[in-house]
């Protein structure tokens, strides 16, 4: 099988995330505005290729003024930095369904190594005919990697908002269309 070109379908994927506050409580989120493409051959999945764009502004935790707080330079610096996104610059394969995906994250214009931990859920056709690739991905960030330093001592010890955000992305993504010609 070649190489296969997939577009991510944004109203059935998800970009996920949750990060402490005020040192046990968690805050859960997500972002509203997600594109990508994927490149894959399960034969040789070496080979593969992702590339997921997500927009700063759209996040969304349920609360206005958080999101509000989020979008600004103290976090997202969603204005300077409109788009966070993350390219691939490897696949290493895993036991079963699970691979590896090595890449680079641009976040507020700070480009760092991640690694997502991966699984492919399915390659299905859908009742309408439609074929649909189904994967999901996890990784655990240091929010100071990227240059988000804001933050607030508590009186009882401890910071309003933990350094680690962990990140899920629910991916189902269609092929390609060819070029018409």
């Amino acid at each position: 099988m070649p190489l296969t070109d997939w577009t991510v379908e944004p109203h059935y994927s998800a970009v996920l995330f949750v990060a402490r506050h005020m040192v046990v409580a968690r805050v859960h989120g997500r972002f509203e505005r997600i594109s990508g493409t994927l490149r894959v051959d399960p034969e040789r999945p070496r080979e593969g290729e992702v590339h997921v764009r997500i927009e700063a502004a759209s996040v969304n935790t349920a609360v206005p003024d958080r999101d509000t707080h989020l979008r600004s330079a103290d976090f997202l610096d969603a204005e300077r930095a409109p788009y966070i996104e993350f390219r691939s610059t490897g696949v290493e394969p895993g036991a079963g369904s699970s691979f590896r995906v090595l890449g680079e994250l641009t976040l507020r214009n700070v480009m760092r190594p991640v690694v997502l931990e991966a699984r492919h859920l399915a390659t299905t056709t859908d009742p309408w005919g439609q074929q649909r690739l189904l994967f999901s991905a996890r990784t655990t960030l240091n929010r100071s990697d990227f240059g988000i330093q804001w933050n607030h001592a508590l009186a009882n010890g401890g910071w309003l908002v933990g350094e680690k955000l962990d990140v899920d992305l629910d991916l189902q993504a269609v092929p390609t269309a060819s070029p018409k010609t």
